[in-house]
């Protein structure tokens, strides 16, 4: 059973984290600015915890709060494009209760799905320095831990795939990280006993208004992990 209290415990410290200064001040000037189109929003302005079911057998990974996606509403995947086009996903594979995330009070809920993070704090250009990467990582480390009926992870891009596998490489679970070749909607096997992997694009708008990504593409993912939890019972 998950650690409900722990996990509370440990996504306060999240919020309070000052660990990367060009991070928080990054994040706390585009909460002081605004975007034109949020000028009447108090902006969260700060790390940004991770969101879901404690009890959840399926860890979704992405990579960092957008700049005025989640960095604006404090709930991962919340209040941008790409979480427009996560929450429709997972609403139509019955991990999430409605099929938009506009804020944190929105009333949405998770069932048997936990989101979290490589990176907690909008970084410049989305692109987080990888001592932020380090500095951040503990903190997925630690979910892993309390997370511990968790049988599916989904990494949403290579960043995010990276460092889960960095995190199991680390703890010996793997022998190597370049053994996994990242690609959409792929099954890795990472070992008896651990988590199914499965690597998907990221639903930034790149990918999304490209057409490198579609929203069935992103479905089929979640109808594969929901195949995998299926065959765990």
């Amino acid at each position: 059973m998950a650690d409900f209290a722990a996990l509370r415990r440990l996504q306060q410290e999240v919020i309070a984290c000052q660990r990367c200064p060009r991070l928080r001040a990054h994040c706390a000037s585009i909460a002081a600015t605004r975007r034109r189109a949020y000028r009447d929003w108090e902006y969260w302005g700060r790390p940004v915890p991770s969101f879901g079911d404690p009890q959840a057998r399926l860890l979704i990974i992405g990579l960092a709060p957008a700049a005025h996606g989640a960095n604006r509403t404090g709930r991962i995947f919340t209040g941008d494009r790409s979480g427009d086009f996560l929450y429709r996903a997972l609403h139509a594979t019955g991990f999430a209760s409605q099929s938009a995330s506009r804020s944190r009070d929105d009333g949405l809920r998770l069932a048997d799905a936990y989101i979290t993070a490589a990176v907690r704090c909008a970084p410049p250009g989305n692109k987080p320095a990888s001592q932020e990467i380090a500095a951040c990582r503990q903190y997925l480390e630690r979910e892993l831990g309390l997370l511990r009926r968790l049988r599916v992870v989904v990494a949403l891009g290579r960043l995010a795939f990276d460092v889960y596998l960095s995190i199991l490489r680390d703890a010996g679970v793997i022998a190597t990280r370049s053994a996994f070749c990242f690609a959409h909607n792929r099954i890795h096997g990472t070992g008896a006993g651990q988590p199914a992997l499965i690597s998907s694009y990221h639903p930034s708008q790149q990918n999304t208004s490209t057409g490198r990504l579609t929203e069935n593409m992103l479905r089929e993912v979640f109808v594969q992990a929901q195949y995998l939890l299926k065959g765990s019972l």
